[in-house]
């Protein structure tokens, strides 16, 4: 089950790396929780519930971010979750600020879906860049 669940969350991020959000949107449960750890201060830190909530946070990471890299480095499975670890850069729209961070994502599968996910990164340096 494992390597199946490794290459249902690759397939997420191929769909995110072709712009294809629809594709990665109906990868979601119905009642998918949806987390980016964060203080108040950026605009993609926070939870969405629901896949049109899903959606609506992709259309923000496109009106905030644009990235130069998006690398997930390496893939673990456990039960019904799926821990990536990787890194981007990216630029945030508003001032032109850089920001570059390791992070981890860990996807909670449930009947071939994806009903939970959470990003830790390095919430401060969005927060500065956003600030500008």
């Amino acid at each position: 089950m494992s390597n199946t669940n490794i290459s249902f969350v690759q397939s997420l991020y191929a769909a995110f790396g072709r712009g294809d959000i629809a594709a990665l949107v109906a990868g979601l449960s119905s009642d998918v929780d949806w987390h980016v750890t964060g203080k108040a201060g950026y605009p993609t830190f926070g939870t969405w519930k629901g896949p049109a909530k899903v959606q609506e946070f992709f259309k923000l990471v496109a009106e905030t971010e644009e990235f130069s890299d998006f690398t997930p480095k390496s893939f673990h499975a456990d039960g019904d979750k799926v821990f990536v670890l990787g890194n981007y850069t990216l630029k945030v729209k508003k001032t032109g600020r850089q920001v570059a961070s390791a992070w981890c994502h860990v996807f909670t599968l449930r009947d071939g879906k994806c009903s939970g996910f959470v990003e830790f990164n390095d919430s401060a340096q969005f927060v500065a860049a956003y600030k500008g």
